[in-house]
């Protein structure tokens, strides 16, 4: 790993299709921070064996945050010291935060069950009728459903039970995200965790504080910018507006308000770029 002083964690679902199509300038954006050794860290809600093409696709040598924040992937021996706590997945050296499987689908079955609310894991599903309802081909959809944490599902029911369906989760400290049409449920995710427990070795690797600078739209990292000391919010606004063309969420950060930019720029991902290089040269 080259060490720097600056780590960015990126929330890359908005950003990167599930087909593996990047945002127009972000390929370039990311090959920047390579040569400026700054690592940036996908934060996604995708699962390892599906991200693992994208992966690939760009090249990506840095760890990425998982499952929604289910666990922290990394490339072996990217770090010189481990963390304590680690188990192998694949081809990478994962930190879990959540319960690794089959706790969520367990989970799963037991709160549908006692609320009546009648939900559909992917799981459950045949491959054709796992592909019809994800919109993806067969091969792509069977690695979408194999995950390490989170149980991938869908209800069935009028839309009033989701929020009691919700509301119970919450009571059993389960983790519960919407993924489109989809939900994710785990048993004890937590995005903060992985972010702290990430920072800290990349604390460890330059001897000091890694300032880390969070990058996402409102949509995808409402939780990651109060986990990181600045913030870029990727905005619907139109060049020139100073107010976002589509309303957004107010957005807690840990530092001073995130920096804005409009998502669909020309200059968007130069922009992006060097606002985490000012901070790097500051």
């Amino acid at each position: 790993m080259r060490t720097s002083t600056i780590a960015v964690y990126c929330a890359i679902d908005s950003l990167i299709s599930l087909s593996g199509k990047a945002l127009t300038g972000f390929p370039e954006f990311l090959e920047g921070l390579s040569e400026a050794s700054i690592p940036c860290v996908w934060v996604t809600s995708r699962n390892r064996m599906y991200l693992d093409a994208t992966l690939r696709k760009f090249g990506h040598g840095a760890p990425f945050i998982g499952e929604s924040g289910s666990g922290v992937y990394m490339p072996e021996d990217y770090f010189h010291l481990r963390p304590a706590k680690t188990t192998r997945l694949g081809r990478f050296t994962c930190i879990p935060v959540a319960a690794l499987q089959p706790a969520a689908r367990e989970a799963l079955d037991v709160l549908a069950e006692e609320t009546g609310v009648e939900v559909v894991p992917l799981r459950s599903l045949s491959p054709r009728e796992l592909s019809q309802n994800v919109g993806l081909p067969q091969r792509d959809a069977e690695l979408l459903r194999q995950r390490d944490f989170d149980e991938v599902f869908f209800f069935a029911g009028a839309t009033e039970d989701i929020e009691k369906f919700r509301t119970e989760a919450v009571k059993r400290n389960l983790s519960l995200h919407a993924q489109g049409l989809l939900w994710a449920l785990a048993c004890g995710a937590n995005l903060a965790t992985c972010v702290r427990d990430l920072s800290k070795l990349y604390d460890r690797a330059v001897r000091g504080h890694a300032f880390t600078i969070a990058i996402g739209t409102a949509e995808d990292a409402i939780e990651l910018f109060a986990t990181c000391d600045r913030g870029i919010l990727l905005t619907n606004r139109k060049d020139g507006d100073e107010t976002d063309s589509d309303e957004q969420p107010e957005v807690a950060a840990k530092g001073p308000a995130p920096k804005r930019l409009p998502l669909f720029s020309p200059d968007t991902w130069e922009s992006v770029l060097e606002a985490v290089q000012t901070k790097l040269h500051a």
